[in-house]
């Protein structure tokens, strides 16, 4: 059985559903130094021809340095904040979020007086974002190049940048969830059907103004090649500010179960297209997508065991090396992973460390569906942990097998805990609902969410 892996933490989540939400968001810069490297692609492109030895470039070692800005590094936060519960939420044009920033983070706001019950860091997976912020050897050396406090400084003042404001603007809130679907513009690495599933939170005021969107895609931030050197949030950030712009509130976006999925288009034009069709297709959800006022906020904390980390030799290197020939990772790669489960009106979520299959994200979000209308895993939040494949998945031999690190089982049983985190909220929450409740409802009577309707 794989739930019993998952050891469930205290939560502080409410005991009462609060008839009260209030909410804040806000968009900050990062304020990066010039010369950061680009991370994300750890292809010849990418990287120096030698290692920096002579300390010739003040922030990059073994990847070339930044040569400007395409368009800049955000940071998004959101505060939702009830009597029982104060959540934050910060989606950032990063590659991956370690578990130590989501640490800091926490710390920075509690010295300056912000305290959370929970904290979610959700990066977009951009591989045209800054490196050298990751304290990693193994995915420094590969993708995000040697750690500086000087980088990570400037990436956690930009995430608090975003907190304080969001924290200024907090005031009540009605929330909203749908889901639609996405134009074609991925294609799978697995020959495998995709989910074009688009999700979507929508926070306004009672009088209407919008407060902050979430919405959840899976795509890879791969549209801009390795042989980029500006800084970009890539395709995502291009939606995001398309919908900021319409919307006049912060679009945080938060990845999905994108271990196979990979953009369909490159380059400078394939990403302006793709942008504008994302952010068409957000924009018309948020249209329909109706709002109440009584809006429950829960959250479960878990965390899971993971075997210890290896390298297959023969999934980087191909069929015919010996199944068994393997590089051990010993204490470099953490044996253990948060998992944070949320529920918020009729939605829920859970968090994902690292690059679920898509196959596996839909066992996670058909467990979160027996409970709340909307269900979606928020991919790359609070850790990371290289690709989580199914186990025939892993035994093809290529890039995303080689960078799956914790085995043939691993996919499965984080899979399998974040459903069960998900499961574990539903019911709860049917345990306190009113008896004979049914589908939440808005206060006109209709149906609070869902798909979109029919054409």
């Amino acid at each position: 059985m794989l739930l019993p892996l998952l050891v469930l933490l205290p939560s502080s989540a409410g005991a009462r559903p609060s008839p009260t939400l209030r909410a804040g968001a806000a968009v900050a810069e990062l304020p990066l130094p010039a010369g950061v490297p680009v991370a994300g692609y750890g292809s010849p492109a990418r990287r120096l021809l030698v290692p920096d030895l002579l300390d010739r470039y003040p922030h990059a070692f073994w990847l070339r340095p930044s040569t400007g800005v395409r368009d800049p590094i955000m940071a998004r936060a959101l505060v939702l904040d009830t009597a029982a519960e104060r959540l934050l939420w910060v989606a950032v044009d990063l590659v991956a979020a370690d578990p130590a920033l989501v640490g800091e983070v926490r710390a920075r706001a509690a010295a300056v007086g912000l305290a959370y019950s929970t904290v979610i860091v959700s990066a977009s997976h951009t591989h045209s974002g800054p490196g050298a912020y990751i304290d990693s050897e193994v995915f420094g050396a590969l993708a995000t190049d040697r750690f500086d406090a000087g980088v990570r400084r400037a990436v956690l003042d930009g995430i608090l940048a975003a907190v304080g404001r969001a924290e200024r603007d907090t005031a009540p809130a009605l929330v909203g969830a749908g889901t639609t679907t996405a134009p074609a513009l991925t294609e799978s690495r697995l020959d495998q059907p995709l989910d074009p599933e688009l999700a979507l939170l929508k926070l306004v005021r009672p009088g209407g103004q919008a407060v902050a969107l979430v919405w959840n895609y899976a795509i890879h931030g791969t549209t801009l090649p390795a042989t980029n050197l500006r800084l970009s949030a890539d395709v995502m950030g291009e939606a995001s500010r398309r919908l900021e712009r319409t919307l006049g509130a912060p679009a945080l976006f938060v990845n999905g179960a994108v271990g196979d999925v990979s953009p369909r288009g490159h380059g400078e034009a394939a990403l302006a297209e793709a942008g504008e069709q994302l952010a068409a297709t957000v924009r018309a959800a948020w249209a329909w997508v109706p709002v109440a006022a009584d809006a429950t906020l829960e959250t479960l904390h878990g965390r899971i065991d993971l075997p210890p980390p290896f390298v297959s030799v023969r999934n980087c290197l191909g069929r015919w090396v010996p199944g068994g020939l393997t590089v051990p990772l010993g204490s470099a790669l953490p044996r253990s992973a948060e998992l944070v489960a949320v529920a918020l009106g009729p939605s829920a979520w859970v968090t994902m460390p690292g690059e679920l299959e898509t196959r596996l994200g839909r066992v996670v979000k058909d467990a979160g569906r027996r409970h709340f209308p909307v269900a979606f895993v928020a991919g790359l939040s609070n850790g990371y942990l290289g690709y989580l494949l199914t186990a025939d998945a892993y035994h093809r031999a290529g890039y995303i097998e080689c960078a799956s690190l914790y085995g043939e089982r691993a996919g499965a049983m984080v899979a399998g805990a974040a459903a069960g985190l998900l499961e574990r909220l539903g019911t709860r929450r049917a345990s306190r609902a009113p008896r004979g409740a049914g589908r939440a409802r808005t206060s006109s009577g209709r149906p609070c969410c869902g798909g979109a309707p029919p054409s």
